[in-house]
Parts: C-alpha cells; sequence; structure tokens
C-alpha cells in the first residue's frame, strides 16, 4: 500500500501518528500540496503524518482495509505511539468503516468532510426521532453504510474521540449534521466553505490547534 510519510523531526519518531486517507480521485501526494505538513511543522508539533494511497474500489473492501491494518496501522501501534486515522470525503467513510471494525486499535478518528452514505439511507436516518431510535437492520452485516452509522450509534461515552469538520456549503453537509448530533459540541467544526481543499487545510489547523498545539 503506497503511502507518504513525513515526519515531524528528521531522525525521530513523534509520539502521534496521524493516518490520513484521500477523497475520491486524490491521492497522498495531494495532501502534500494542500500543506498539510507544512501546518505540523509551523507549529512544531510533535506529530508524524503519514498519507496513503487509496482508490474507489477500496469502499468498502475488506482486503485493504486488512491491508491497511496490517501494513501501517499496526506496525505504528507496536512502536507505542498513538495513532489517529483520518480522512477526507470518501476517505473519511472509509476512515469511519476501519474505526467500526477495529475501534481499539485508534485513539481517535479525524473526519473532514466525510461521505457519509447514499442520500436515502441519512434521509432514513434523518426521518427517525433520533439517532437512537433508527434500526440499521440486519443489512448492517454487509453494507459498509449501515456499518458506520450502527457504529456511531451504539459509541459509549468511554469510546475514542471522532472529530468531526466541514464547511457550511459543503453537499455533504445535511448528512454530517446527522454525525454532528451525536457527537460532544467541542468535536465538530463547521466554517465557511464548501467540499474543496481550502475548506479542508482550514479545517485542519483548527484541529491542530484545538487538538494537539
Amino acid at each position: 500500500m503506497r503511502s507518504i510519510f513525513r515526519a515531524a523531526t528528521a531522525g525521530a519518531v513523534a509520539p502521534t501518528r496521524m493516518v490520513w486517507l484521500p477523497g475520491a480521485y486524490h491521492g497522498a501526494q495531494d495532501f502534500l500540496n494542500a500543506g498539510f505538513p507544512d501546518a505540523v511543522l509551523g507549529r512544531r508539533l510533535a506529530v508524524d503524518l503519514s498519507f496513503v494511497d487509496l482508490e474507489l474500489r477500496h469502499l468498502g473492501d475488506d482486503a485493504a482495509q486488512q491491508q491497511l491494518r496490517t501494513e501501517v496501522m499496526l506496525p505504528a501501534r507496536k512502536l507505542g505511539l498513538s495513532v489517529w486515522l483520518a480522512g477526507v470525503s470518501l476517505g473519511g467513510f472509509i476512515a469511519l468503516d476501519y474505526a467500526a471494525t477495529f475501534a481499539g486499535e485508534l485513539d481517535g478518528v479525524c473526519l473532514l468532510a466525510p461521505y457519509l452514505g447514499n442520500r436515502m439511507l441519512t434521509a432514513e436516518i434523518a426521518a427517525a426521532p433520533g439517532l437512537d431510535a433508527w434500526a440499521p437492520g440486519e443489512l448492517a452485516e454487509a453494507d459498509a453504510e449501515r456499518r458506520i452509522w450502527r457504529h456511531i450509534k451504539t459509541r459509549g461515552a468511554n469510546s475514542r474521540p471522532i472529530y468531526l469538520g466541514f464547511g457550511h456549503h459543503d453537499r455533504f453537509a445535511a448528512a454530517h449534521q446527522l454525525l454532528a448530533a451525536a457527537l460532544p459540541q467541542d468535536s465538530v467544526d463547521v466554517i465557511a466553505g464548501g467540499h474543496e481543499w481550502r475548506t479542508w487545510t482550514s479545517l485542519w489547523e483548527n484541529f491542530l490547534d484545538s487538538r494537539f498545539a
């Protein structure tokens, strides 16, 4: 699984590692172009970054999840690091699906404008009298979209943190609001902007300032 690694300090291993997954038609290099490593270096934060290349075919792919776990996530865990999994757009969906399966192996999840399922599903959830009342059904075992919402619905008070950031004019904003309602207020960041790198970079900088600075 191809990835690009950027250390906070050359020749040293930082105590925290964030693994980033890109959106559809994006790749690891796009995070560098958007200045994600620069935001860490400029703040002198002890956070190493790993940007992993994924493709649309990895959506709901158990083999890809296992490869991500074996090649990227577990090696970081074995070093005793605090490991966060993060993603933008489709990468956020894959990060949530990973968290639903391997929740105990993550210290947190950072989602920027995540894809959260098709409109029929999110409308079904919105029509329920609260997420607690929504029933994911038996399909959740095989349907990744229902599986991630079942994970969100069943998270407990001691669950690892999920941070959500999105723009007011994001095309997935309605679904983001559903997720925001299930998270603590201080874990949600909504700013001006749409479904674009400029907005995600600003959200990333806000996340670093609120969690690590």
